[in-house]
């Protein structure tokens, strides 16, 4: 395949990075935190009257019908802003659920309002310490019981698709029996939850899609994102690099800091690398998609870790204060590193795959 993007992508990637630059610029996010602000909600309006949330909802459902590749270049810039908004949340994860295991009503009924912003939705997958997809919760007679924790974005949002022993349910947030309790986040930006089901009502979400097709499906956009991340942190070292005076030399101008930037840049292009390939067989190999994921899952993270810790190395004692930016991206790494899973999940998916082809090789 061709590791590049099309005409339409580039255009689609500029126009997101031109009203991302514009409406995030860090003084904006520290803002976002004084206040205390659960994300930034103009922002998120504006993305939704563009038409950037219903990139990957059918048209006929109020979407752009845009393929994983395309989704991608938006979940890209999105990660080198550092943009405060339940993206991930509501589009990547609920949106797809409804999309690959929704019946045509509740297609028609939810995604609509998704793609527009009207609504934000979350993904309720995880119990606490244990499997990344939890199973805990119970669901029946239209009835959901159980915790689900942490939760992203489960303040703000209106409906989430919850993984429970009987497959996916769909359930509304602001009704009785749901009770949502905030949780302290290393990422100010982001927020957590956890949330109490006590017999709230819900409607089994009875499609085809599983739950491992959705996760390795949000997984190529989790890689996407942290790959802008990592990218900006390669630019943000960069330029200050580039400006810092050490005795009398630019600081850009010692090896050893131009070895840092190189082997950074390196690991970001081969994260973009495994990121498109991703994408590319979400829609075109669905086979390969398992171990795909897995791997731009693993190859992004490493890449966003490297520029998260590289960048604050070349800021020197500045960049671990609160006046410096490279807090914003460390942040974000730390929370990325374990969302979906942390590292060891999705490295034991990429071995058992790849152990499954052997066999059959065999």
């Amino acid at each position: 395949m061709n590791f590049d993007l099309s005409d339409e992508q580039k255009m689609l990637a500029e126009q997101a990075r031109g009203l991302l630059a514009e409406r995030t610029p860090f003084d904006h996010l520290r803002g976002l935190i004084d206040s205390a602000a659960e994300w930034d909600e103009p922002l998120w309006r504006e993305l939704g009257a563009m038409g950037f949330l219903g990139a990957n909802i059918p048209e006929a459902v109020g979407g752009l019908g845009m393929t994983e590749l395309d989704l991608g270049v938006i979940s890209e810039e999105l990660g080198r802003a550092n943009a405060a908004v339940p993206f991930f949340s509501s589009i990547v994860l609920c949106a797809d659920a409804i999309r690959l295991a929704g019946s045509a009503a509740q297609q028609a009924e939810w995604l609509p309002k998704l793609a527009s912003g009207e609504v934000v939705g979350t993904f309720a997958y995880a119990e606490g310490p244990g499997p990344a997809l939890a199973r805990g919760a119970v669901f029946a007679d239209g009835r959901l019981t159980g915790t689900k924790t942490p939760v992203a974005d489960a303040g703000i949002a209106s409906v989430a698709a919850v993984l429970t022993g009987a497959g996916l349910v769909l359930v509304r947030l602001d009704q009785p029996g749901v009770t949502r309790t905030k949780l302290a986040s290393f990422d100010q930006l982001r927020s957590h939850y956890r949330i109490d089901f006590a017999g709230a009502g819900a409607e089994l979400l009875a499609g085809p899609g599983t739950p491992e097709t959705l996760f390795d499906r949000a997984a190529v956009q989790a890689a996407f994102e942290a790959t802008g991340a990592a990218e900006a942190c390669l630019t943000m070292a960069r330029d200050y690099a580039q400006d810092r005076q050490i005795f009398g030399r630019q600081l850009a101008s010692y090896q050893a800091i131009k070895h840092k930037l190189a082997d950074l840049a390196v690991q970001v292009e081969l994260s973009r690398s495994n990121a498109f390939y991703a994408g590319w067989a979400a829609g075109e190999a669905p086979a390969d998609l398992p171990a795909a994921a897995a791997a731009a899952r693993l190859s992004a993270s490493a890449a966003l870790e490297m520029g998260a810790r590289e960048n604050l190395q070349v800021h020197g004692g500045i960049g671990y204060t609160q006046e410096a930016n490279c807090h914003f991206f460390y942040r974000r790494e730390r929370l990325l590193a374990v969302n979906l899973g942390n590292r060891s999940y999705w490295a034991d998916r990429l071995i058992a795959h790849h152990s499954a082809a052997q066999n059959e090789a065999a």
